[in-house]
C-alpha cells in the first residue's frame, strides 16, 4: 500500500496537471486522494475562497454586530451599566436584609417579641420584666431582652453606630468570641466593640471612648457570626437604659424554643406569648425580618431605581437596533427577495439584540460583584453589608438583561419583517 502511495506522489510530482490554476471566481484547486484498497485515485476539487463560502445563520448575526464595532461597543457599555446597576442595587438590598437576619441567626433565635402597633419595631418599647413571663411559657427554652439604640462617637467622627444593651449574664453574650479577657462583669462604665467597629476606630481593649461626653472603658473587642454585630457596640443593659433615659425598658425579647419543636409547635408558642399581653407582637424570626419596615423600604428603593436603569437600557437597545434596521434596508430587502421568510428576518434582529444582551449581562454581573465588594471594603459600610451577591440576584439580573434585549428589538424586528423587497429597492434607488 505504501508503494502505491509513493508511486502516485512521484507521478504527480513529475507530471503536474496544467489545468490546476487559481481562479478566485471558480475557487482554489486542490488534490483529493481517494484510497479504495487496491487502487488509488486522485481527483481535482475546487475549494471556494473564504469570502465565497456559505455563512451560517449564527455567524451572520455576529458579523452584523462586528460590522459596526463602535456602535456595538457603546450599546454594550450602556447595557452593562444598566445591568450592573440593577444587580448591585438588588444585591445591596439583599445583603442588608441578610446582615439584619444574621443578628438573629447568630444567636439561634426562633421568635422575636416586640410591641404591638409600633410603627418601627426596632424602636418599640416593652417592660423589661416581660422576659420572665415569656421564659415560663411551655416549650420556651430561654429568653433574653435587648435594648437597641443608635449612638455616635463624635470625638472620632463616627455617627449612627448600632448599640445593643444586654445583661452581662445573658446567654447572648456567650455567643461572642472575645479578644482578650472575655465577658467583663465589673460595674464601671464599659463597652464592648465589634471587630469591624474597633478596626474603624483603631481602638484596643483598655482604651476610652466618649458617649454623650461620658467616658466609657473599652472592656474588650468581640467577633460575631453576624456582620451587623461586628460593626456594633454592646453596653450593659442598665447603663444603656440610663444613658438614653429608658429605664426598665427594652426594644424586644429574643426567644429560643425547644430544638425538638416542630413548625406547628412553634406557632403554638407564638399564640401562647400573644395571650400573655395584648400589647405583645411575637413573630417567627423570618417573619420579623421580612416584614420589617426598613427591609421593605430598602427593597422598594432598589427596585424603583432599577426600573430607571432598565428603562434607559431598553431605550438604548431600541435606538441601536432601529438604526441598524434603517441602515440595512437594502440588505434586508435582498434577503427577502432571495426567499428569506419574515420569521427568519425577525430571528436575525432578535438574535443580534439578544447576543448584545447576553454579553452585557455577563459583564454587568461581573462589574456588580466587583463594585459591591469594593463598597463593602469602605469604612462607612463595613459591618453593615455582606459583600456577596446571591445566585438568585444574579438570576434576576440575567432575566432582566435578556428581557431588555428582547423588548428593545421587538419594534425594529417587526419593521424589518414588514419590509417588502420592492420598497427596499425603491429606497436604494
Amino acid at each position: 500500500m505504501s508503494v502505491m502511495w509513493m508511486s502516485a506522489w512521484w507521478a504527480f510530482s513529475r507530471n503536474p496537471i496544467p489545468s490546476f490554476k487559481s481562479d478566485r471566481s471558480k475557487g482554489v484547486p486542490r488534490l483529493k486522494w481517494i484510497d479504495r484498497g487496491d487502487r488509488i485515485f486522485v481527483e481535482k476539487v475546487e475549494v471556494l475562497p473564504k469570502e465565497s463560502r456559505p455563512v451560517r445563520f449564527t455567524s451572520l448575526i455576529a458579523k452584523n454586530l462586528f460590522r459596526r464595532p463602535f456602535r456595538s461597543l457603546l450599546t454594550l457599555a450602556a447595557l452593562t451599566t444598566a445591568i450592573a446597576s440593577v444587580v448591585a442595587l438588588l444585591g445591596i438590598a439583599s445583603g442588608f436584609k441578610e446582615s439584619f437576619a444574621g443578628v438573629y441567626r447568630s444567636h439561634s433565635v426562633d421568635i422575636v417579641v416586640s410591641r404591638q402597633g409600633a410603627a418601627d419595631r426596632l424602636s418599640s418599647s416593652l417592660d423589661a420584666s416581660i422576659a420572665d413571663r415569656i421564659g415560663n411559657v411551655p416549650s420556651v427554652q430561654k429568653s433574653a431582652v435587648v435594648l437597641l439604640e443608635t449612638l455616635s462617637l463624635e470625638q472620632q467622627g463616627v455617627y449612627g453606630i448600632p448599640a445593643m444593651g444586654l445583661r452581662p449574664d445573658s446567654w447572648m453574650m456567650d455567643n461572642f468570641q472575645f479578644q482578650s479577657s472575655g465577658n467583663d462583669q465589673s460595674k464601671d462604665r464599659r463597652v464592648w466593640l465589634g471587630k469591624n467597629l474597633a478596626d474603624r476606630l483603631e481602638t484596643q481593649p483598655g482604651d476610652t471612648v466618649l458617649l454623650f461626653d461620658d467616658p466609657y472603658r473599652v472592656a474588650d473587642v468581640f467577633t460575631s457570626r453576624s456582620t451587623w454585630e461586628n460593626g456594633s457596640m454592646v453596653l450593659p443593659l442598665d447603663q444603656l437604659q440610663a444613658l438614653t433615659g429608658r429605664e426598665d425598658q427594652v426594644t424586644y425579647v429574643n426567644v429560643v424554643i425547644d430544638p425538638t419543636s416542630t413548625q406547628q409547635q412553634a406557632g403554638q408558642v407564638v399564640r401562647r406569648i400573644e395571650s400573655l399581653d395584648a400589647k405583645l407582637l411575637p413573630l417567627l424570626t423570618e417573619d420579623f425580618v421580612s416584614t420589617d419596615t426598613r427591609m421593605q423600604i430598602a427593597s422598594a428603593m432598589a427596585w424603583m431605581t432599577s426600573m430607571i436603569a432598565i428603562l434607559i437600557g431598553a431605550v438604548g437597545t431600541l435606538n441601536t437596533m432601529m438604526t441598524s434596521v434603517v441602515e440595512r434596508t437594502g440588505e434586508i430587502g435582498i434577503l427577502r427577495a432571495i426567499g428569506w421568510s419574515r420569521r427568519r428576518v425577525v430571528a436575525m434582529i432578535l438574535g443580534e439584540s439578544c447576543l448584545l444582551a447576553v454579553a452585557s449581562t455577563l459583564s454587568g454581573i461581573a462589574c456588580a460583584v466587583v463594585l459591591t465588594w469594593l463598597m463593602s471594603r469602605s469604612p462607612a459600610v463595613a459591618g453593615v453589608l455582606n459583600p456577596s451577591i446571591r445566585p438568585v440576584v444574579m438570576f434576576q439580573g440575567s432575566v432582566i438583561g435578556i428581557g431588555i434585549g428582547v423588548i428593545g428589538a421587538l419594534l425594529p424586528a417587526v419593521r424589518a419583517a414588514r419590509l417588502m423587497p420592492t420598497d427596499a429597492f425603491r429606497d436604494l434607488a
